[in-house]
């Protein structure tokens, strides 16, 4: 069974333009010292999709900086409560929007093998319904993390005037499949979809890395029209996130833009609506393990994208 539906399927090492392509993102969005360690490789069985070249890292990085209308407000300090029945705010910047965020997995996963590994259909073939995660060494759980930094999240973006739906809150046994984590952006008509995940991969592969939808259609999948407004969310959530954590890109997968783009993830290939997932960040790795159970990185974490959600939906 594998842990992650988001983790990559083939090997890749980043590509000859990954450090220039790096250096373009931290200039464009005004980090110091967001280089990180970005000599590593990646190891047997933790690549992707083709790496973006590093006219999409420049792309990323023209819209990070955000007008100052479009700034979220400060982080706070106190945990975003966990409770789905939080009040939107009345009105704000984003009101009128409707933005789903999308925790990765459920803590109970692996209660549920037979369940989860009930094939769904994603268009172009089947796949797990779900799967279980990564976990930190110690222990500290993927679906866990997911859930607190999508609650941060929530309260950041209600805060703006936004409605946000939650694919799942802690209130079922098991998933959502993937194909119906899709559907209920679908359903909400959402103006943007963030799927929050922390990666599985190898000690050394350090950093954050944004997945976009490639161009698919097969069966029920038709990405045609999200694949241009998602890689634009996409970048936007990427160049915000370093400059809000101070993370770097990923230094094992897509050649240190932050960029990534899929055509294996069934929450990406049957929606509708702009959609992007985030991997904030390697458990398996204990620098990048730190940041990840740190309740003050996460309400950063949190905060990144939600300053990316704002940007694009403000434009």
């Amino acid at each position: 069974m594998r842990h992650d539906e988001s983790a990559p399927p083939t090997p890749r090492r980043p590509g000859p333009a990954a450090a220039a392509a790096l250096t373009v993102l931290c200039l464009g969005i005004g980090v110091s010292g967001c280089g990180g360690e970005s000599g590593a490789q990646a190891q047997p069985g933790q690549g992707g999709a083709p790496v973006p070249s590093s006219a999409t890292a420049s792309a990323a990085a023209s819209p990070a900086t955000p007008s100052p209308a479009r700034t979220s407000p400060a982080p706070s300090r106190k945990p975003a409560s966990p409770s789905p029945s939080t009040p939107a705010a009345s009105s704000g910047p984003l009101s009128g929007k409707t933005v789903v965020i999308d925790p990765g997995h459920n803590p109970n996963n692996h209660l549920h093998t037979a369940e989860i590994n009930r094939q769904v259909d994603i268009g172009t073939t089947h796949k797990e319904c779900d799967t279980t995660g990564t976990s930190t060494n110690s222990g500290y759980a993927e679906a866990r993390f997911t859930l607190d930094v999508s609650h941060r999240l929530r309260a950041l973006l209600q805060a703006q005037g936004a409605k946000v739906v939650l694919t799942y809150d802690d209130d079922r046994a098991f998933g959502p499949c993937v194909d119906e984590r899709a559907r209920i952006g679908n359903k909400a008509g959402a103006d943007a979809v963030v799927s929050v995940h922390a990666d599985g991969s190898a000690a050394g592969n350090r950093g954050f890395h944004v997945i976009l939808p490639a161009s698919v259609r097969g069966g029920g999948a038709d990405t045609s029209k999200i694949v241009g407004p998602s890689r634009d969310l996409g970048t936007r959530i990427a160049g915000l996130f370093v400059r809000a954590t101070g993370s770097a890109p990923s230094n094992y997968i897509g050649g240190n833009t932050g960029l990534d783009t899929r055509k294996d993830l069934g929450g990406l290939n049957l929606s509708t609506v702009p959609k992007v997932f985030i991997e904030c960040g390697n458990m398996r790795d204990p620098k990048d393990a730190a940041l990840l159970t740190s309740a003050g990185w996460r309400q950063k974490a949190a905060q990144g994208i939600a300053d990316g959600i704002s940007s694009y939906l403000m434009e």
